[in-house]
């Protein structure tokens, strides 16, 4: 029975480490959930394969599964997945060679100790094989990260670990010179099992908090980028109210024109409309929408689709945005507008077409977007496209900001392309 708990014991702190290992160093291709699932069944098959007492087979399908699971669950070619599985394999078992190794040269009695001894060689034997899988994902996030930022400070938690060796072989010598008597063996099994485990959990904390960390700098991003949005536009409703106000007293400007032009002084005339023309508050804007920022908005994204020549194609019914607040509006429709844009940009005939409707004796508004896009998106858990972007982790903001404010209006969003017509839809109801 003891036996069989401390193999337990050591897969389920194999499959931790693999956790950590894969979770720092990969994107996944699953949800989270699925991953823990398999990742625990594939585990238990290896528990049941090492109750045969077969070494080598417990070798090979160690390599085996793991090879399994990081290529169907992490976008990891097989060679790639191969090479991973191996590294694991391999310095698994070097750090249980190298821990019986040390324990049968400096403390040969201790190893024969019934109980106590073969818990310590195997606590030894996972934190040694804990330290080295650290020391790899270090250096291979190092490798990774290239020329970006990346915190070097991560390397001083080796501390930890090593510290953990040495207070393991502070157990051994003790227990070397002297026996341990009940319950002071028990104490020392315990205390080396808690040392194992405050271990894993210092280094997966430490890694749950950058991950919150990064998500909270990258929406502080998001927000600050929404904020200069809303300044941008309510910049150019001032510019709309300057139009209005020039249109208003044109009367007085063709009365100075009348005057000058009694006066014959053609020149004087030529200069006075030259400056009216050259004023930006003459410059001409489209009017489509009822919402003035909303229409400041698409006017934008007109005139950026006209300069692509993406054909650009609205239908907004009057009053269905207007209990949305102006930086929602902002949010929601430049991150949709900027996404269409950039996929139907560069196609032959490509085009976007956006509508905002009420839904009829509901609270609803749907809003459709359908735009020209060349090939089939990613997709990710929640069935939304990936971006396609080099570095992943710095983009598809846009789809996040799009989310949050769905989240917000207690609405819907879905989005699928169409191999037939090769459009992209993006179909969102919210609700007022």
């Amino acid at each position: 029975m003891e036996h069989i708990i401390l193999l337990f014991f050591s897969f389920f702190t194999e499959a931790v480490i693999l956790w950590q290992y894969v979770s720092s160093l990969f994107a996944p291709s699953h949800s989270s959930k699925i991953r823990l699932v398999l990742l625990s069944a594939f585990y238990a098959i290896l528990f049941l394969i090492s109750l045969l007492g077969q070494t080598w087979l417990n070798i090979i399908s160690f390599f085996v599964i793991n090879t399994v699971f990081l290529y169907m669950l992490f976008k990891l070619k097989l060679l790639l997945a191969f090479f991973h599985s191996a590294i694991l394999t391999a310095i698994m078992g070097i750090s249980e060679l190298a821990v019986f190794g040390i324990m049968s040269r400096f403390f040969p009695h201790f190893l024969l100790e019934p109980g106590v001894g073969i818990v310590c060689y195997t606590v030894f034997s996972k934190i040694f094989f804990f330290a080295v899988i650290y020391l790899l994902i270090h250096l291979f996030k190092g490798k990774k990260a290239n020329q970006e930022q990346y915190d070097h400070s991560e390397a001083l938690l080796m501390l930890i670990p090593i510290s953990s060796v040495f207070v393991m072989f502070t157990f051994l010598a003790i227990g070397e010179t002297s026996s341990f008597v009940p319950p002071v063996d028990f104490m020392v099994t315990i205390s080396a099992v808690f040392l194992l485990i405050v271990n894993l959990l210092v280094f997966g904390i430490n890694q749950y908090n950058q991950k919150k960390s990064q998500e909270y700098t990258d929406m502080q991003l998001l927000l600050q980028k929404e904020s200069d949005s809303v300044e941008y536009y309510e910049m150019m409703l001032s510019q709309n109210e300057n139009h209005s106000i020039l249109i208003h007293d044109i009367k007085k400007h063709l009365q100075s024109i009348k005057l000058l032009n009694e006066k014959n002084e053609p020149d004087k005339i030529n200069a006075y409309i030259q400056q009216l023309m050259e004023s930006s508050d003459l410059k001409e804007t489209s009017k489509i929408c009822d919402n003035e920022m909303l229409n400041a908005i698409f006017c934008r994204y007109q005139r950026q689709c006209n300069d692509k020549h993406i054909a650009f194609h609205t239908d907004i019914r009057s009053g269905t945005v207007k209990n949305i607040y102006q930086h929602d509006l902002t949010s929601l429709f430049c991150n949709l507008l900027d996404n269409a844009v950039e996929s139907a940009d560069n196609i032959p005939d490509s085009y976007i077409e956006l509508s905002v409707q009420k839904k009829e004796n509901s609270p609803f508004i749907v809003i459709i977007v359908i735009n020209s896009c060349r090939s089939t998106p990613v997709y990710d858990q929640d069935g939304l496209p990936v971006s396609h972007k080099a570095n992943k982790e710095r983009h598809g903001f846009g789809i996040k900001s799009i989310k949050k404010v769905v989240k917000q209006y207690h609405g819907h969003l879905q989005m699928y392309y169409d191999d037939h017509s090769g459009t992209f839809h993006t179909i969102i109801t919210l609700k007022q």
